[in-house]
């Protein structure tokens, strides 16, 4: 018990450096909130086949209330173009229904190599962001289907909403910023509330997974995540009107690569 106690108060704190951070810089909390718990869960007996499994399955639980205030804010804006649901619905949640039990068959260690490569990716597109070309048009059913099957199949199993995938992609058809962000928003809570599922259900039978567990998702921390990063995102909010959010958010990419370089070799 005391150590889902000390867990849980570790999760406190880093909910509220997510919430913070996710406020302030507009990124997804994942790319914090996995390297963290890779650190965290070890003290609660969760073996070394299992962990990486755990941390990006909680980290993709944490994430359906943050996707759904987003989501709601952007929907009272008129930010969400709701007729792209038809052709993109189905391939969201095969993709990340399917992502929970493909990680399954991803060994612990190679799972977490993957995840690596992946915050090194993002954050180097974090510190030297690339413009997409706008104005084209959305391809066919079939197109958009297969698309968004693959990026919601990364996202659930690199334990993100998705929107650092899905945003370029919508603008580069054509369709305005504030809508890609948007429709993005929707998508990740849709992305995280499947792939909980996902994970919940592929988890189930797995033996030696820690008391407090429902699946692979480990409830101490998860609570712990939500509650912090739920009252702390506004004042992240607050706090990008007047830092430097430009050289924060460089910063902050230096510090994901070698978090994720560290990851990598070790």
């Amino acid at each position: 018990m005391d150590s889902l106690l000390q867990v849980f108060l570790i999760c406190l704190v880093l909910g509220s450096v997510v919430g913070f951070l996710a406020g302030l810089l507009g990124i997804g909390g994942g790319l914090i909130i996995v390297p963290a718990l890779l650190y965290i869960l070890p003290s609660v007996g969760i073996s070394s086949t299992q962990i990486t499994h755990v941390a990006i399955a909680t980290s993709l639980a944490s994430i359906i209330l943050t996707s759904m205030s987003s989501a709601t804010a952007h929907h009272k804006r008129g930010n969400i173009p709701w007729e792209l649901f038809k052709p993109i619905f189905p391939g969201i949640v095969i993709g990340s229904l399917a992502s929970a039990f493909v990680s399954e068959q991803i060994a612990s260690d190679d799972l977490q190599q993957a995840f690596a490569i992946f915050v090194v990716l993002m954050a180097v597109q974090m510190a030297f962001p690339f413009k997409v070309k706008t104005g084209g048009s959305m391809p066919s059913f079939a197109v958009l289907l297969v698309i968004s099957t693959a990026i919601a199949l990364i996202a659930g199993l690199m334990g993100i909403g998705g929107g650092v995938l899905l945003v370029p992609f919508l603008s580069y058809c054509g369709l305005q910023m504030r809508q890609a962000v948007g429709f993005s928003s929707a998508t990740g809570m849709l992305i995280a509330v499947s792939g909980t599922i996902g994970y919940i259900i592929a988890g189930f039978d797995v033996p030696n997974l820690p008391e407090g567990s429902v699946g692979f998702i480990y409830l101490p921390a998860l609570i712990g995540i939500i509650i912090s990063s739920m009252l702390c995102a506004p004042f992240g909010v607050k706090a990008a009107s007047t830092w430097p959010t430009p050289v924060l958010k460089k910063i902050f990419a230096c510090l994901l690569i070698v978090v994720g370089l560290k990851l990598l070799l070790s």
